[in-house]
């Protein structure tokens, strides 16, 4: 994990918290057009071309937010100051649809108690 604080450490941590909160966003938008958006129209066109190609891209978009969302949680525990207890419900907010805009309303606040 060194590593990645290392690599994340020679930017400012404004960059940082912008590239978190943009992350948080994207991840649930992804969300809601995987679950939302492909797998219904998977449902209602079984046959379709369309739809399966439209779950592959979505898919994969969402993948690779989901994973850079994990990855931003180690530097913006150290930039908020985060708890263990916040920081392992920042990460287990990932696996949950939409809690990672929770995430970033809530836990990604400087003013917090």
């Amino acid at each position: 994990m060194n590593f990645i604080e290392k690599f994340f450490a020679k930017y400012p941590q404004e960059k940082v918290i912008k590239w978190f909160k943009q992350i948080c966003i994207a991840e649930a938008i992804s969300c809601f057009l995987l679950y939302g958006v492909a797998m219904i129209w998977k449902r209602y066109d079984e046959e379709g071309l369309l739809a399966t190609i439209f779950i592959i891209i979505v898919g994969n978009i969402h993948g690779l937010f989901f994973t850079l969302y994990l990855l931003l949680c180690l530097p913006a525990r150290k930039i908020y100051t985060w708890d263990d207890e916040d920081f392992v419900f920042a990460l287990l907010s990932a696996f949950f649809p939409f809690a990672t805009i929770w995430v970033e309303k809530k836990l990604a606040r400087f003013d917090r108690e």
